[in-house]
């Protein structure tokens, strides 16, 4: 069977939830996430830099990061295992501003997502899982930031019933200590 890289691009201006290419046969699969050829052929231009991966467990949560300089865009997928992915749209001048979209991302559905420059990032571990990033631009830790996953002006419906409530729910020190949206405003806008 072949599946072929279907691009649907978001009601977040520059947000794309891609289908990868698959190719299965009775060894396995063959899949491709990215070749740039063939994303610009579909007007997306992802200048890779850096590739990395994330090991979690069931019922972790990466909040909403995002990096204030040298911003990244990425391309996101989840290589096994099972995520609720959440971009949230951070350009002051976007009509969506403020606007979040979740997605299911698994190891079987061979979805992705581009996520653009300006936007938050975050998601809840279903599943053991290993994530994959593209980014765009490199890493940079004196950059890092992030607003908190719980964060009422934003207000992400984080599916925690399919991790067993929210006492099943692991955060990392820093995960925990993240500011609200409102202080992000007064900081950066």
């Amino acid at each position: 069977m072949i599946q072929k890289f279907e691009f649907e691009k978001l009601d977040l201006d520059g947000a794309y939830q891609i289908t990868t290419f698959k190719s299965t046969d009775v060894r396995g699969a063959f899949i491709k996430d990215y070749s740039q050829p063939l994303f610009e052929a579909n007007e997306i231009h992802h200048d890779l830099k850096e590739v990395f991966y994330t090991v979690s467990k069931k019922g972790v949560i990466r909040a909403l990061h995002f990096q204030r300089v040298h911003e990244q865009a990425k391309l996101v997928r989840c290589v096994s295992g099972k995520i609720y992915d959440v971009i949230v749209d951070l350009r002051p001048e976007s009509k969506t501003f403020m606007q979040w979209r979740g997605f299911y991302l698994t190891g079987e559905n061979c979805r992705e997502l581009l996520v653009p420059e300006l936007f938050a990032h975050g998601y809840l571990v279903l599943e053991d899982s290993i994530v994959s990033y593209k980014c765009a631009e490199n890493f940079y830790g004196e950059y890092d930031d992030g607003i908190m996953w719980n964060d009422p002006d934003i207000d992400v419906k984080w599916p925690l019933d399919e991790v067993g409530g929210m006492d099943n729910v692991i955060f990392a020190d820093k995960d925990k200590n993240l500011q609200s949206f409102a202080e992000y405003k007064r900081k950066y806008l």
